[in-house]
Formats: C-alpha cells, sequence, structure tokens
C-alpha cells in the first residue's frame, strides 16, 4: 500500500469513527408531554336484520415526567336494530394523580356518563382517594385504587338526586408482544344513602398496533346498574365494540 493510499484510508477511518461518535451523543428526542389518541369503528349488517353501530373514542394524557400526571377519556356509543335506536350512551373520565412515594398515589377524578337506555339523563360522580401499583414494569401494570366522593344523578321525569359515594377500582395491562396488550378494568361506585344502589363497569380488550401509530382495538363492555331508574329495565348492558385508533 502507497503512502497515498494508507493516508487517504486513514482519512475515511477517521471521518466514520466521528460520525459515529457524533451520532452517538447526539440528544435523543425529549419525551412529549402530551399524548392521546382518537378512534372509532363503524359496523352495518343487513338482510333478515339490519343493523347499524358506531362508536367514538378519545384520549389524551398529560405526564410532564413528575409527581403529576392528568389523563382524560371519552366515549360514544351509539346502534340501531332495524332503524330503531338501541344503544346510546357517552361517557367521560377527567382523572389527575398525584406519586406520594414508590407505587402509592392520590388522585382525584370527575366521572360523567349518559345512557338513554338505562334512563340516565346524567349522572356524575366527583372523588378522590388513594392508589397502589402492585404491579408496575415495562410489560405488566396492576393498579388498584378507592376512595369516597359524591354522586349527582338524574333520570326522566325526576329531580337530581345527590348522595355521597364510596369507589373502588383495579386496572390490569399487560405486552403480549412489541405489537400487543392485553387490558382489563373494573370500576364500581356505590351511593352511600343506599349501598344496593350501585353501578359497576367492566371491560376487557386487546390491542395490536398496525402500522406506527395507527392501531386495532377490540374490546368488550359490561355496564351493570343493580337498581335502575325503572324497575322494568334490565339491569346489565353489554358491548362488543372494534374500533381504529390512531395515536399522537
Amino acid at each position: 500500500m502507497t503512502v497515498r493510499s494508507f493516508g487517504g484510508l486513514s482519512v475515511l477511518v477517521a471521518s466514520v469513527l466521528s460520525a459515529s461518535l457524533a451520532i452517538a451523543q447526539a440528544p435523543q428526542a425529549p419525551t412529549p408531554v402530551y399524548t392521546g389518541n382518537l378512534g372509532g369503528g363503524f359496523a352495518l349488517t343487513g338482510g333478515n336484520t339490519d343493523t347499524t353501530n358506531f362508536n367514538l373514542t378519545a384520549g389524551i394524557t398529560r405526564d410532564p415526567k413528575t409527581k403529576h400526571v392528568t389523563k382524560g377519556t371519552a366515549s360514544y356509543l351509539r346502534g340501531e336494530q332495524n332503524s330503531l335506536l338501541n344503544l346510546d350512551r357517552t361517557a367521560a373520565n377527567v382523572r389527575h394523580e398525584y406519586t406520594i412515594s414508590g407505587r402509592t398515589f392520590a388522585f382525584g377524578q370527575l366521572d360523567y356518563l349518559r345512557d338513554r337506555f338505562k334512563q340516565i339523563t346524567f349522572l356524575w360522580v366527583p372523588a378522590g382517594g388513594i392508589g397502589y401499583k402492585l404491579v408496575n414494569t415495562d410489560s405488566t401494570k396492576f393498579i388498584v385504587d378507592g376512595g369516597v366522593g359524591g354522586i349527582f344523578e338524574k333520570n326522566p321525569g325526576t329531580t337530581t338526586s345527590k348522595s355521597g359515594s364510596i369507589i373502588a377500582g383495579q386496572r390490569f395491562e399487560h405486552k403480549l408482544s412489541p405489537a400487543s396488550t392485553i387490558s382489563e378494568s373494573l370500576s364500581s361506585v356505590w351511593k352511600t344513602k343506599d349501598f344496593a344502589d350501585s353501578l359497576t363497569n367492566f371491560s376487557i380488550g386487546v390491542t395490536t398496533t398496525l402500522v406506527r401509530n395507527i392501531q386495532l382495538k377490540v374490546e368488550f363492555i359490561d355496564s351493570y346498574k343493580n337498581k335502575p331508574a325503572n324497575p322494568a329495565l334490565k339491569k346489565n348492558d353489554t358491548a362488543f365494540v372494534t374500533a381504529f385508533i390512531v395515536k399522537f
């Protein structure tokens, strides 16, 4: 190898090493403070039974990587069978969590529900309490919480009822693979004026990433009201939801 060739090779190696070092030392993109998602699904069948169903979901999280995290979620479900409305439900939740120490946190939240076929014109549940992260790893999370608050419920043809409330819940999430996650949640609220008057919501679902920030979610939802506004109403309402979700 000539001196000129050796010199050129040395310059090339030095350039590659310098570029690699610059890339390694380049600062990583900052973690966004706000993250969220928007989703929706639609189903249409025809023949002996004509059905139309659609759902809308949204969520946003503010996490500045301190002890404070704020979350908001909302959903809307609507369905028709043979041109007759048989599902019309809106739900929303705003929640703020403050890490006390380690896995223990305090929270304050506000829940809203409107369900036409449970004859709930509105139901507001402001509450606060304590939670604990029984499992808190990158792949698995299992959280329990409980607290107290109030409850305001309006049914058709009645005045707004007011009561204290006791709430309890749990959430589970596990990554089946880098692209798929199973999640489950259970929450209940009891009126202190009548503990038999309770509302329990359960959901379980699987989310799979299709491409980049687009996901497919399949979820089963169960809402159980122990004392419906009308005794003739069924206590249990279920829904099977499929939605495409865009994360941002």
